[in-house]
């Protein structure tokens, strides 16, 4: 295998068993700048630069003293708001088995279970969030239109809980899919933020469909 600095690409044989497109995968990760720096930076995924580039370009994670990561597994996004905000109370949830992460109460659920906004909101002890984080994605079944209708659901019940819980100020920030979030749930964003933005960070794949919507400046919950 080359070294990092060699700018040679490491190729791997096709394992007895392995499938092609396994091979290929392996063969990405191992030659992804983003997966060889989260390995040295110690963050538990590439995702991690996503937030951290996103926070360069907005300013997420200035002042935030309450986060809740919704899709938190396996904690890169987590990881980054305690580096960043070290004396923030952060909260995730997710179907997954996370790792413990020191600093952040974690949630084995489905945050599409009706218990689940009343179970972060006790996680945080009660206090407003500044910033609801969703890398939330549904599982894909392979049609296209079916796909983005349900990663939608999940951006518009993330806007949602948002609403409920955010502090006048604060920012929700979600992955959606190609072409961005809906016409619809734009508008609804913008009836309760001041801005409402797509960026695909450089970390996201290019060849990856998926793009994040960001909405600041929360205007509280009195605003319909």
């Amino acid at each position: 295998m080359s070294g990092g600095g060699s700018g040679l690409r490491q190729r791997v044989k096709t394992a007895k068993g392995r499938k092609v497109g396994s091979t290929r995968w392996l063969e990405r990760q191992l030659n992804d700048p983003y997966v060889k720096r989260a390995r040295a930076e110690g963050y538990r995924s590439r995702a991690a630069y996503k937030l951290l580039e996103l926070d360069e370009k907005y300013g997420l994670l200035r002042g935030v003293k309450a986060v809740i990561d919704l899709g938190i597994a396996p904690g890169g996004w987590s990881q980054v708001v305690r580096r960043r905000a070290p004396a923030a109370r952060v909260a995730g949830i997710d179907l997954l088995l996370t790792d413990p992460l020191d600093g952040v109460a974690i949630l084995q659920m489905d945050f599409m279970d009706e218990q689940a906004p009343a179970a972060l909101a006790e996680a945080l002890s009660g206090q407003q969030a500044d910033l609801i984080l969703s890398d939330m994605a549904a599982n894909t079944v392979g049609h296209p239109q079916t796909d983005h209708l349900r990663t939608m659901a999940l951006v518009e019940a993330g806007m949602v809980f948002a609403i409920e819980v955010l502090k006048p100020g604060g920012s929700y920030v979600a992955k959606v899919l190609a072409g961005g979030a809906d016409h619809g749930l734009v508008a609804e964003l913008k009836r309760h933020f001041t801005t409402v933005k797509h960026a695909k960070p450089p970390a996201s794949r290019k060849d990856s469909s998926e793009w994040y919507v960001i909405a600041q400046g929360f205007k509280g919950q009195g605003f319909r």
